[in-house]
């Protein structure tokens, strides 16, 4: 059953050679002087382009940077080499390349005001918290790109993938966000591209090796994977962990924001006219939006309410429509 699966996936006539794969993912393969001048330059402008889409929270901005972002090559050429016992150079080129990006991001963060919230920016906030989830896709996307590089018949789909797969964005945020001294916030966004990095690689291996790339060279030459993929493996769980406790303490506020708006609700009810707009999380704080035709009833009836539904070191913010502030201590106190 799995061979016939396999070959559903991987059929035999429509499979490229080593060579030609080799030719595409290997800088080093044919004409390498060009091949590393179309590379950098290309990597450069997808970083000025990311950086540029991600300042002015811009997707489509991003997107573009993502197309002809040629990043995924490199990484691609890990896994090949990888499974095929050969130096590709792809592990060098990678470094280079993600050292570049983070190099823009970080001479493009001068132009970011001081009062900016980096976190407001939703090109920045959603590649700064990642989870299981984008790992798991990561993979999926991983698995398309190296069964469209395996077959003569699906290269149609590459573009897909590269918008797919968030390689240079993720660099320049981190790039940005170091330039702005946030390191958690740059090490969120390297978390991301670390995983997805790992996550080509990984799906590349698997996709190589079943199409037949993975057999050593006759001449007994090249380099044995098991260090290889050791220190891969090492990787993917370092990378995991951070993107499990992520995905876990996503998921606890979610249940803390709904058991503040269900509070919220009930202490906002009894005054005609009033609702709740918006409940968040920001800076170990919950804030409550509210909109009310005059002031609200007392915050202690509400913050009473939570105790112990929320963590008692969580401060509760209230904010009006009518302009009122009122910022508690912490819920358990």
């Amino acid at each position: 059953m799995l061979s016939g699966t396999l070959e559903r996936v991987l059929p035999a006539a429509q499979l490229r050679t080593s060579a030609e794969i080799i030719q595409d993912l290997d800088p080093s393969s044919g004409d390498s002087r060009s091949k590393r001048s179309a590379f950098w330059t290309m990597l450069t402008l997808s970083a000025v382009i990311a950086a540029g889409g991600v300042l002015t929270d811009s997707a489509a901005t991003v997107i573009g940077a993502m197309i002809i972002a040629p990043l995924s090559t490199p990484i691609m050429g890990i896994a090949l080499g990888v499974v095929g016992r050969r130096g590709t150079g792809a592990v060098r080129t990678v470094v280079l390349g993600c050292l570049l990006v983070i190099a823009v991001g970080v001479v493009f963060s001068v132009v970011v005001p001081s009062n900016y919230v980096l976190l407001e920016n939703g090109q920045i906030a959603g590649r700064t918290s990642p989870g299981v989830m984008d790992l798991v896709s990561a993979l999926a996307t991983g698995m398309a790109g190296a069964v469209a590089l395996s077959r003569r018949d699906v290269a149609a789909v590459l573009p897909g993938v590269a918008i797919a797969i968030s390689l240079v964005p993720p660099l320049v945020v981190a790039g940005v966000c170091l330039g702005q001294a946030a390191v958690w916030l740059a090490a969120g966004a390297l978390v991301l591209f670390l995983s997805n990095l790992l996550a080509l690689v990984f799906a590349g291996m698997v996709v190589f090796a079943a199409s037949g790339h993975g057999t050593p060279p006759k001449d007994g030459g090249g380099r044995s994977p098991r260090g290889a993929r050791l220190v891969l493996g090492s990787l993917f769980v370092a990378v995991l962990v951070p993107l499990v406790a992520n995905t876990a303490l996503t998921a606890l506020l979610k249940v803390w924001t709904d058991r503040t708006e269900e509070a919220a609700r009930r202490w906002i009810s009894a005054q005609p006219n009033a609702s709740v707009t918006r409940v968040y999380v920001a800076a170990r704080a919950m804030h409550v939006e509210v909109r009310v035709p005059e002031s609200p009833p007392p915050v202690d009836v509400l913050v009473t309410d939570l105790r112990g539904r929320v963590p008692d070191q969580l401060v509760l913010v209230v904010e009006t429509t009518r302009g009122e502030r009122v910022d508690t201590g912490p819920v358990g106190d």
